[in-house]
């Protein structure tokens, strides 16, 4: 597919879309979504990529929805927004290999929302983080109002969300929002460096924690145990556990093939 919004790009096993309205701050307006979606079901379809990075281009991650396209909504056609964004971030989420978000400036609003979707978050140090939908009279409509309290808890998703308050990528690192703070001109081989690292784990086993953790935050403590304990004896039915134990036994980097 020729995409016009996002540039995607593949290099070995690690893949990345980098949203690309700079002009608009990569607003994220439906034409957007629709190759953000596309371009996640690409990746989903390929067995050779085992991390996907997402970022912005310009000096902004996402500054978040299209305003203009939606001053006009109706209550109906807000509703229709909200499930587009929601299935596409859940697709995103619910990929069985990493994603990191590579937040190199503004992520507010949606872009906030799309950086929430994401397992492992890295921050510029000019990043600014937030869910200002609050001044605009509505709320989070993408999961800001879900995610982000399970991420940083309800205390602080309260004052974030109500105050509509931008916060930086320090004080985003302190409450546990993002997972390291790196200078701009750092951003990108500290992300390449850790997707790289990532994509030399055993996938099925990256797919089976992954799933596992994402789950265990929806049930309770026996449950998750129940998934954790079932996920953990299939990880010893693939040919990796083997290379990785004997490789460990050997003293030697072990080689994993996703088997």
């Amino acid at each position: 597919m020729v995409y016009k919004n996002i540039i995607f790009e593949k290099k070995g096993k690690v893949a990345k879309i980098i949203l690309n309205r700079p002009e608009k701050l990569n607003a994220l307006s439906p034409d957007l979504l629709e190759e953000l979606e596309k371009a996640i079901e690409e990746v989903k379809a390929d067995k050779e990529v085992r991390v996907l990075i997402i970022t912005g281009s310009g000096k902004a991650f996402s500054a978040g929805a299209d305003v203009g396209a939606m001053v006009e909504a109706t209550p109906l056609q807000a509703k229709e927004s909200s499930l587009r964004g929601h299935k596409i971030f859940k697709a995103l989420e619910g990929l069985d290999i990493p994603v990191i978000a590579a937040i190199n400036g503004y992520a507010l609003g949606g872009g906030c929302e799309l950086a929430l979707a994401c397992d492992i978050r890295i921050a510029s140090e000019k990043a600014w983080l937030g869910q200002p939908e609050i001044n605009l009279g509505i709320i989070p409509g993408w999961g800001g109002c879900i995610r982000l309290p399970r991420q940083v808890g309800v205390a602080k998703s309260m004052e974030i969300i109500l105050t509509g308050d931008r916060i930086s990528a320090q004080e985003a690192l302190q409450i546990g929002l993002v997972n390291r703070v790196v200078p701009d001109d750092k951003l990108e081989a500290t992300v390449n460096e850790i997707a790289e690292k990532l994509a030399s784990k055993p996938p099925i086993a990256v797919k089976l924690a992954k799933s596992v953790i994402r789950k265990g935050l929806e049930c309770d403590l026996e449950a998750g145990i129940s998934l954790e304990n079932s996920a953990f004896s299939l990880c010893f039915a693939t040919k990796d556990q083997k290379e990785g134990m004997k490789a460990f036994l050997e003293k030697r980097q072990p080689q994993f093939k996703g088997e």
